[in-house]
């Protein structure tokens, strides 16, 4: 509900109406409803990461193992329908300062990873600043969800994050990294 409706406008009633429950049973869980949204959003958190992990145990490359991730991100985040992080960011700012934080620690690492695999499978540029371009790409994911820069009417979130994608793997493959971003784009768009 959080993530379809938003994390302002869903009330402890709408959540104890959608669960056939009343309030007072919400209560005995969560003191209030900015406890509930941030066991949601932890749990959430959580969840995603478990996935991530599968995925990039599991991926054949590390070109592949991005978009699977995207993939797999949008689905969990119902394609952010109403701007959860915004909502997030506006509505309850000291739960989305923890979790950007720990956004940042989990992704820097996994790009971290995801770069590093990719320069030893000789797809990505040995040349480039590992650190710099993990931090470039957080700092990209999330800017594309800023509502300010990329109005909701005007851009769809998984477009953007396809575009933004693309352009950061474009910056850093090799010639092998080329054809296999490219045979991998052809494979997926037919």
């Amino acid at each position: 509900m959080f993530l379809n409706l938003g994390f302002k406008s869903v009330t402890m009633d709408d959540i104890a109406n959608e669960m056939g429950i009343s309030k007072k049973t919400i209560y005995q869980h969560f003191s209030n409803k900015t406890d509930l949204v941030e066991a949601c959003v932890f749990l959430l958190f959580d969840t995603i990461c478990t996935g991530i992990d599968t995925i990039c145990e599991s991926a054949e490359n590390p070109i592949e193992e991005l978009y699977h991730i995207k993939r797999f991100v949008m689905q969990n985040l119902k394609n952010e329908k109403s701007s959860p992080q915004y909502q997030l960011k506006k509505y309850y700012p000291k739960i989305y300062g923890r979790i950007k934080l720990k956004q940042f620690e989990v992704m820097h690492e996994s790009v971290t990873e995801n770069l590093t695999t990719g320069i030893e499978q000789g797809l990505f540029r040995a040349n480039m600043d590992v650190d710099f371009v993990a931090r470039l790409y957080f700092n990209g994911m999330t800017g594309i969800k800023d509502t300010d820069l990329f109005p909701q009417g005007r851009h769809n979130m998984n477009e953007l994050m396809e575009n933004y994608l693309e352009y950061h793997l474009r910056a850093i493959v090799t010639k092998k990294g080329f054809e296999t971003l490219n045979n991998f784009i052809n494979t997926t768009q037919s």
